[in-house]
């Protein structure tokens, strides 16, 4: 068997005696598949009261857009200004908030007009971005989760992911499911679970072989993207560029 480099990694460490604890291993199963469209750079994505929320990156051509989860077509969208690089995606309230990566920027639109209401100034990178009912959640590239006043865009506090105590970089896309955030790692092909408490990863999830079910508009077309549908609880993922939506289950690995 094929191991990805977390995987490996996991292994390596159990079997030096250093697991930190059960760090719980999936596969999964797919459910369905959708139509998602190959020239979307999947930066952020959610899912809202039956609609796809999506926000795209690359210079000139990132948007914020909201989808039929089922077919893929486009309700109502907005391009950032051509100088920005958008990023993660949140709701909170009838706000939704877009990261910029490297602009210092995040941008605050009401919901239903996509108007935009301010934007706030961000001393790091923008990644991936969530809301777990209280607090924003931002990633940055870095081993660490900011989680921050959605009013003020202020840092409440910092906590760093480790597997067995060592940091854990590259946490990109999030999304807050069931008391937990979930993150991609960038150019992996693995999800992390992650406690935002101690941020101890309690499972890694392998969609490897997944990204050869689609096909890709380009280059960079790696894994990025996790949506929850709180109603009807059901996950979805995606990657940048890539032709499909895939609803998925978790397998328990034995």
């Amino acid at each position: 068997m094929k191991f990805s480099r977390l995987l490996f990694l996991l292994l390596l460490m159990a079997s030096c005696g250093h697991a930190q604890g059960p760090v719980r291993l999936y596969d999964i199963k797919i459910i369905n598949t959708f139509p998602h469209n190959p020239n979307s750079f999947t930066q952020g994505l959610l899912i809202h009261e039956g609609h796809l929320y999506e926000g795209t990156g690359q210079l000139g051509r990132s948007t914020l857009s909201k989808l039929n989860l089922e077919d893929g077509t486009v309700l109502q969208s907005k391009r950032l200004n051509s100088r920005y690089f958008g990023e993660g995606i949140a709701i909170a309230g009838e706000r939704i908030y877009q990261l910029t990566w490297q602009s210092n920027i995040a941008f605050v639109y009401d919901l239903v007009t996509f108007n935009l209401i301010e934007s706030h100034y961000h001393p790091t990178e923008g990644w991936g971005l969530t809301f777990d009912g209280t607090h924003l959640i931002l990633s940055d590239g870095s081993p660490d989760l900011q989680f921050l006043d959605p009013e003020t865009f202020q840092l409440v506090q910092r906590v760093t992911v480790t597997i067995d105590g060592r940091p854990l970089p590259n946490l990109n896309e999030l999304e807050y499911i069931n008391g937990e955030v979930w993150a991609n790692v960038w150019m992996t092909s693995e999800i992390v679970r992650i406690d935002p408490q101690s941020g101890e990863v309690r499972a890694i999830i392998d969609l490897s072989g997944l990204k050869a079910m689609t096909t890709s508009g380009g280059r960079d077309d790696v894994l990025n993207g996790i949506a929850w549908d709180p109603d009807e609880e059901r996950l979805f993922v995606t990657g940048k560029l890539w032709a499909n939506l895939f609803e998925i289950e978790l397998v328990p690995r034995n």
